[in-house]
């Protein structure tokens, strides 16, 4: 440790011995001056005052000079005699101000070091170095025990130059203890690292004992078990953990200086087959003349794995609410698109060439609407809506997004049982357990494949036992999704359907694909089980309960659409929409069915117009969310003075995020985003009827 030297804070004095040289010249200047304009007899003292004042100040400049050159060598001798030795050493004056040390660790250095650093040692420093500079005296050296609470000799000795020299070791007693203990447990063969119990290996904390180069000196049996270390060596700490995000020498670095003691750090053990989290904790002790660290470990991996949850919990909230309202707005784009397009058609034949051109964006734009509805489907929370659902219709519909999903090296394999029974599911959540399947599928195979999705019959006649659950007996329709990627470890097979447990990479994963698969299916009161070998690739089997059909089945929810209403029937329509392109093509629609139209493009405009009292409305038309207040806010303070108005409510979003507020609005129905011209205006007309 190199010698430091500490700003003279005896400084003060020089300081003020510096001050006074600068009053003095200034009043020996002042003096001559006025030397000048007195007469003969008072010119003569007045110069011969300021002459004495500068002579006084040289003076002074020179034995304050000479002072300086006193300090200097002594700091010089100092770092002769101390050198890069680890013995905390000081140098100071008679006063016991500190001029320079050496072997010791200070955040600053100031005159105060040594009596600061006493002040580890005992009750009273100051009392102390007075006592040890009185006992000293005139004589050349003084030895003496710091007491009984501590190890250390104090040996004061007096320089030439008049400063006093402190040096602070361990007596020799010590070193003799130490060499007996060495001594005795070579002779019982267990020299380094023993295995009997003693007091440090009884402890039930893992500790390290870890010197300025990063080597381990000693570990005990507790931190060896943590590490699982087995050899007499334990390597040095740099290769044992890792993920501070600097250097472990500069952690050990700034330790050993004094610096981020007992400030918890959490790194990762460099354990093969683990995941392990240590939280290290070092603090800092003298061993002879060495400092060496104590590190206390605690295992973090709970921890840690609670605070990845968090993260992952919160960007998946994050990814939720920037995939809804990506939705709206493509649905909001859709809607504009399909209704002008829509407009187009009734004003061309099909026999016309633009007609075979405007069909082809329509059916585009449907594509469009229904990939925008399985982003949502894909990336919210939404409730079931069980209904009869044929897989094959569904493997059909989400064929197109599944081939978009996998790389061109992949290949798709879909094959179904003819006569497959049908199965009580939700459609939408159904295509969201079969895409995060076959994203899983896609990743297990980088250098590509085939990916297989199959859907069969299967009869039960005894309950089925697996992995803990039991399977009723009965008839099923099973999916299986295969793939010949790199396969499950055997230890990670029981936690693939664990939330927030992903094998992939770090921004890679979600954790959630597979857990929110195994939620939807159990909600749906199916089961799903998975088979792997690592190497040989992976099989997700999902049994669903067989629906038996009945001859009058509820009908679906998406209706199919209906053609041009037959009738006409003239009404007063309120259309509040903040999308211009969208408020222009219902307004567009509803005219050309006879219908009257008052356009609003927010909420404050609606009420404005519903401010006459002479005003006749039938039926709301309005956007659920709008800037300033939104629609169900605004309807319901209309219906107030207005209770047997018809609404329409129309959103991009999920109809479930307006159910609530819905089913406190009368005579209200839901239209999502995009829909065609003849939707629109065949359930504004259902609702004039």
């Amino acid at each position: 440790m190199s010698v430091s030297e500490v700003p003279r804070n005896a400084g003060e004095r020089g300081l003020s011995a510096i001050s006074l040289v600068f009053v003095l010249l200034l009043a020996s200047a002042a003096l001559l001056l006025l030397s000048l304009v007195f007469p003969t007899p008072a010119r003569s003292f007045l110069f011969g005052i300021g002459a004495g004042l500068v002579a006084l100040a040289v003076l002074m400049m020179l034995s304050e000079f000479i002072s300086w050159l006193r300090r200097s060598c002594a700091k010089a001798w100092f770092r002769v005699r101390t050198g890069r030795g680890r013995t905390p050493c000081f140098l100071s004056d008679r006063q016991g101000r500190t001029l320079a040390r050496a072997g010791v660790a200070s955040s600053r250095g100031d005159a105060h070091d040594l009596e600061r650093w006493l002040g580890a040692l005992v009750v009273a420093p100051r009392r102390d170095i007075s006592n040890l500079l009185r006992h000293l005296g005139h004589a050349g050296r003084f030895e003496t025990d710091l007491g009984t609470a501590t190890k250390y000799k104090a040996t004061l000795s007096r320089t030439a130059l008049g400063y006093v020299f402190w040096r602070f070791e361990i007596p020799d007693v010590a070193e003799n203890a130490k060499d007996q203990v060495s001594a005795t447990r070579a002779r019982k063969g267990m020299a380094g690292q023993a295995d009997a119990p003693d007091l440090l290996n009884a402890l039930p904390v893992p500790l390290l004992k870890i010197a300025a180069d990063g080597s381990i000196r000693e570990a005990n049996l507790q931190a060896r078990k943590l590490l699982l270390v087995e050899n007499a060596e334990v390597p040095p700490l740099f290769e044992l953990v890792e993920g501070m995000g600097r250097p472990i020498s500069d952690w050990i670095e700034d330790a050993i200086a004094g610096r981020g003691l007992l400030k918890p750090e959490i790194v990762r053990a460099l354990v093969p087959g683990q995941d392990l989290f240590l939280q290290i904790t070092l603090g800092r002790v003298e061993d002879e003349s060495e400092a060496l660290l104590i590190a206390v470990l605690n295992d973090a991996t709970e921890l840690k794995s609670l605070e990845a949850q968090f993260v992952q919990s919160q960007k998946m909230q994050a990814i939720g609410q920037l995939a809804g309202g990506v939705a709206h707005d493509f649905n909001n784009l859709l809607t504009a698109i399909s209704g002008h397009c829509d407009l187009l058609l009734l004003r061309h034949d099909p026999g016309d060439p633009a007609f075979a051109d405007l069909k082809q964006i329509e059916q585009n734009a449907n594509r469009a609407a229904s990939l925008v509805g399985q982003l949502l489907a894909f990336s919210r929370k939404q409730n079931l809506r069980a209904q009869p659902v044929d897989l094959r219709d569904t493997m059909s519909d989400l064929t197109h997004l599944l081939n978009r999903l996998v790389e061109e090296t992949i290949q798709l394999d879909l094959a179904h049982e003819p006569g497959a029974k049908t199965i009580r599911a939700d459609s939408r959540q159904l295509e969201q357990v079969i895409m995060n399947l076959v994203v899983n599928a896609r990743d297990a195979m980088p250098e590509g494949g085939r990916i297989k999705i199959r859907t069969l019959n299967t009869h039960l006649e005894q309950p089925m036992l697996r992995d803990r659950v039991e399977v009723p007996a009965g008839d099923y329709v099973v999916v299986t999704v295969s793939d010949e990627g790199i396969g499950i470890e055997p230890e990670v097979l029981p936690k693939v359907f664990e939330p927030f447990y992903t094998t992939k990479k770090t921004g890679e994963g979600t954790g959630l694909g597979l857990s929110t698969a195994y939620g939807i299916v159990k909600q749906s009161g199916g089961y799903i089980f998975v088979d792997s070998k690592s190497g040989e690739g992976t099989t997700f089997s999902l049994y669903f309960p067989a629906h038996v059909s009945k001859e009058t089945t509820e009908s679906a929810t998406v209706t199919p659409e209906k053609g041009p209403a037959s009738g006409r029937r003239d009404g007063v329509v309120l259309l509040v929409e903040d999308e211009a392109p969208v408020r222009a093509f219902a307004t567009r629609a509803l005219r050309m069915r006879g219908m009257t139209v008052i356009e609003a493009d927010c909420a404050e405009a609606a009420l404005e117009v519903l401010e006459d009292p002479e005003m006749i409305i039938d039926v709301f038309v309005t956007d659920v969310i709008m800037p300033g207040m939104d629609g169900p806010t605004w309807v319901r303070k209309a219906l107030k003075k207005r209770p047997e108005t018809k609404v329409v409510f129309v959103s991009g979003y999920a109809e479930e995020s307006l159910a609530e507020n819905q089913s406190r609005v009368p005579n209200s129905v839901f239209l999502p985003k995009p829909f065609s011209l003849n939707q629109l205006t065949s359930l504004v007309q259902e609702q004039l009827d």
